[in-house]
C-alpha cells in the first residue's frame, strides 16, 4: 500500500491514514512543505515558517497487514483516508472493507475526485475542488478539471454523504473563483457543506497568506449560494490531541 504515516486522537478514536502518491501536481500542496500530519506538536508551528524547507519522500510504506495490526492496538471509531490522493492506491477497497469488518469504523475519504472510488465501504467523501475555471485549474494542478466536476456530480448522485472544500489564495483562487465554485456546488445541491481553507505560503509561489477579513468575505460570498459554509484561517486551536503512531 501507499500508507506511510498514521496519527491517532485517542480521546475521540479518530485515526488518520496518510497516503503517498497523487494524480495532480498542485502548486500549493502542503506535502511540498511538510510530509507529516500538520496537527502534530512537532509540525504545526513549522508549516507557517516561510524558510522551512520542503519534505523528502517517505522512506517506508506499510502493507495492509501492518496497517491492520497497528490499528488493532488503538481505539478506532473513525478513519480518515487522506493524502496526497488515497484513491490512487489499488488496495484502498480492501482496506476500507477490512476497517468496516474489524472495527465498524466510519470511513471518510479525502479526495481530489479524479478517480471515482469504490464506495462500498466509504461512509463519507470530502471532495477538494481546486478551481472551477478550467484554465485556472490547469495552471494550478497541471490538469483539466472536467473529470473532477463530473465525478462530484456522480458522488452526489451515489447518495454518499458529501462535503466540499477549497483553498483560498489571494489574487489567484480568490473571491471571484470561490463564488464560481460555490455556484457549481449549488447547482448540484445547495445543502452540500463547503469549507474554505486559508492558503499557507509554500515554496517559491508568489502568493501571500489571506487576512481574516478576506476569509470572511469569501465565506459571505459563498453563503449567497450555499446553506452551510465555514472556513479555516489557520489560527484555530485543536479540539483534541493528535499523536503520531508511525
Amino acid at each position: 500500500m501507499n500508507i506511510y504515516h498514521i496519527t491517532h486522537s485517542p480521546r475521540v478514536g479518530i485515526v488518520h491514514l496518510h497516503f503517498w502518491g497523487c494524480n495532480l501536481n498542485c502548486r500549493a500542496c502542503l506535502l511540498k512543505k511538510e510530509l507529516y500530519d500538520c496537527h502534530l506538536a512537532e509540525t504545526k508551528e513549522g508549516i507557517f515558517n516561510p524558510t522551512r524547507e520542503g519534505s523528502r519522500a517517505p522512506e517506508r510504506f506499510l502493507d495492509l497487514k501492518e496497517v491492520m495490526r497497528i490499528l488493532g492496538k488503538l481505539e478506532v471509531k473513525q478513519v480518515v483516508l487522506m493524502g496526497a490522493e488515497p484513491a490512487t492506491d489499488h488496495q484502498l477497497p480492501q482496506l476500507v472493507k477490512a476497517l468496516h469488518e474489524e472495527f465498524g469504523s466510519y470511513n471518510i475519504l479525502l479526495t481530489n475526485g479524479f478517480i471515482f472510488a469504490d464506495l462500498s465501504h466509504i461512509d463519507e467523501v470530502v471532495f477538494s475542488l481546486k478551481a472551477y475555471t478550467d484554465e485556472l485549474h490547469r495552471h494550478y494542478t497541471g490538469k483539466s478539471n472536467k473529470k473532477a466536476l463530473e465525478n462530484f456530480i456522480r458522488y452526489h448522485q451515489s447518495g454518499v454523504k458529501l462535503r466540499a472544500e477549497s483553498v483560498f489564495i489571494p489574487d489567484y483562487i480568490d473571491c471571484v473563483e470561490i463564488e464560481r465554485i460555490s455556484m457549481f456546488i449549488a447547482h448540484v445541491d445547495s445543502g452540500v457543506p463547503y469549507r474554505i481553507d486559508a492558503y499557507i505560503p509554500i515554496g517559491d509561489n508568489p502568493w501571500r497568506r489571506p487576512t481574516p477579513e478576506e476569509m470572511g468575505k469569501a465565506v459571505s460570498i459563498a453563503r449567497k449560494h450555499l446553506d452551510n459554509v465555514s472556513c479555516l484561517t489557520g489560527t484555530e486551536e485543536l479540539k483534541f490531541e493528535v499523536l503520531r503512531v508511525i
